[in-house]
């Protein structure tokens, strides 16, 4: 339905979770949340039905597996939503994030990811991005180039640097070091902007706004990560002045900068340092 072809033009949350594919039964609760207020498109009679795309990251390797999100924590996620500042680090779908994880067995293992948020206001246009980091790659700081969380060197305090381990292991004549199982690894975004959009504009600006996390993961996209991104309009500002390309080029600029608070906001765990106490 998010594809530009379908003609349903309007979804009424969105849904991120841990707990791997058992997470996805707490998408029960917000389907309840919404439907008790009467939100959702008019089935007929007293019947709403509320269109709420969800996706979750795999985080049992981090703690209890068998502890997981349920219809009912999702309902109390959605009942203590607010407009004030969000919650960000090891909170939500964050809770149970890694990032760094290629590499375990060549590395002091990997750090702790999270969820990040970062906005932009210019004038009366808002453009934000909401990130839930758990990645396989390393985390850079994009501005300055430099890696502030991923695969720990093996002695020391510094990084092994995925990427540069893999050119080491291949021109020194080894086999390939990477353990990339798929399912494992996803970071999860979303893009959000007051200003009104088409859905296929909004695909376009996801598509630009990707590039975003390119910037601040690598590598990014393994076959181990399972990364979605949403972009949304909350409809609010109509400006028939901007270009999409200005909206898209924002949008990978706060995505970016999202997921680096996404590392930077987490909190060590054990076996799992935080980017904050290094």
């Amino acid at each position: 339905m998010l594809q530009p072809v379908s003609p349903v033009e309007t979804v009424h949350g969105l849904f991120l979770t841990g707990g791997g594919l058992f997470g996805l039964a707490a998408h029960a609760g917000v389907i309840r949340y919404l439907e008790d207020r009467k939100r959702g498109f008019d089935w007929g009679g007293s019947v709403r039905v509320p269109v709420v795309p969800g996706a979750v990251i795999d985080d049992l390797a981090l703690g209890n597996p068998a502890i997981r999100p349920d219809p009912q924590s999702a309902y109390k996620a959605c009942e203590a939503a607010t407009s004030g500042a969000v919650a960000e680090g090891n909170v939500g779908a964050g809770a149970g994030a890694t990032v760094g994880r290629m590499l375990r067995a060549q590395t002091a293992g990997g750090m702790k990811g999270g969820l990040g948020t970062a906005s932009l206001r210019l004038g009366d246009i808002v453009v934000s991005a909401l990130a839930v980091v758990n990645a396989a790659g390393d985390v850079l700081d994009w501005r300055r180039g430099q890696i502030v969380a991923g695969a720990r060197a093996a002695a020391g305090r510094g990084f092994a640097d995925t990427v540069e381990v893999m050119k080491r292991s291949l021109s020194g004549g080894g086999g390939d070091l990477v353990h990339d199982p798929a399912l494992r690894s996803t970071t999860l975004l979303v893009v959000a902007t007051n200003l009104t959009l088409t859905k296929t504009q909004l695909t376009k600006i996801a598509m630009m706004a990707n590039c975003g996390a390119a910037r601040a993961i690598r590598p990014y996209h393994t076959t181990g990560d399972g990364d979605q991104l949403y972009a949304v309009s909350t409809r609010r500002l109509r400006r028939d002045d901007i270009n999409v390309t200005t909206v898209g080029t924002l949008a990978a600029e706060v995505v970016a900068d999202a997921i680096v608070r996404g590392v930077m906001t987490a909190s060590s765990v054990d076996g799992w340092p935080a980017a904050k106490d290094r």
